[in-house]
């Protein structure tokens, strides 16, 4: 079932997401409600927050970056089957240079700015078998996880322009909370007590 993604302004999309266990009722269900919702908006990762849900689960699918020149065979390889799940993930540790990549977000549409990130991350989480894993990732991976922690941990993308950003954006920000945009998937705006 595709599910509204919520818009910039919605409060819960700055709640710190909580734990879960395995016994989360329809866990799976969620899943594959997250997966079918980033598919349907085309996007690259998901977050329980952007979907009214607090709670520390975001999805990852790497495989639009596979065909991008940019990236090595090996690389590209790795991409075309990077698909994941997390759960109560926590970032251990963020090190390497920080570079810059142009971002967006589901819940930001129409919204793309430069973010700086580390290169590379040591993070713990539960796959959706709830078997823990700690794992390095690097480059654009890394980027997207740490895109997708950030919702979890009530941050978004936004959050880390600079002042001077902020404020040319600011307008556009209005615009979307006020639901004044034109998208191809389903939103829920927060100033608007229908979705759209």
């Amino acid at each position: 079932m595709i599910l509204p993604i919520l818009a910039y302004g919605d409060p819960i999309l700055r709640k710190m997401g909580k734990d879960i266990t395995q016994e989360y009722p329809k866990l799976e269900e969620l899943l594959e409600n997250m997966f079918e919702t980033m598919y349907e908006a085309k996007g690259i990762g998901l977050a329980a927050p952007q979907i009214g849900l607090p709670i520390r689960i975001f999805i990852v699918d790497a495989t639009p970056f596979d065909e991008d020149e940019e990236y090595s065979e090996e690389e590209r390889e790795f991409l075309s089957t990077f698909k994941k799940v997390f759960i109560n993930a926590k970032i251990i540790e963020e090190t390497g240079d920080e570079w810059a990549f142009n971002e967006g977000c589901l819940s930001i549409p129409d919204i793309r700015e430069d973010v700086f990130r580390n290169e590379d991350i040591l993070i713990e989480y539960y796959d959706e078998n709830f078997i823990k894993h700690t794992e390095k990732f690097n480059g654009i991976v890394a980027r997207i996880i740490q895109h997708e922690y950030d919702h979890i941990e009530g941050v978004l993308f936004t959050d880390k322009l600079s002042p001077l950003k902020k404020r040319i954006i600011k307008g556009k920000l209005a615009n979307i909370t006020k639901g004044n945009i034109n998208i191809d998937y389903r939103m829920r705006f927060p100033n608007l007590k229908k979705k759209r």
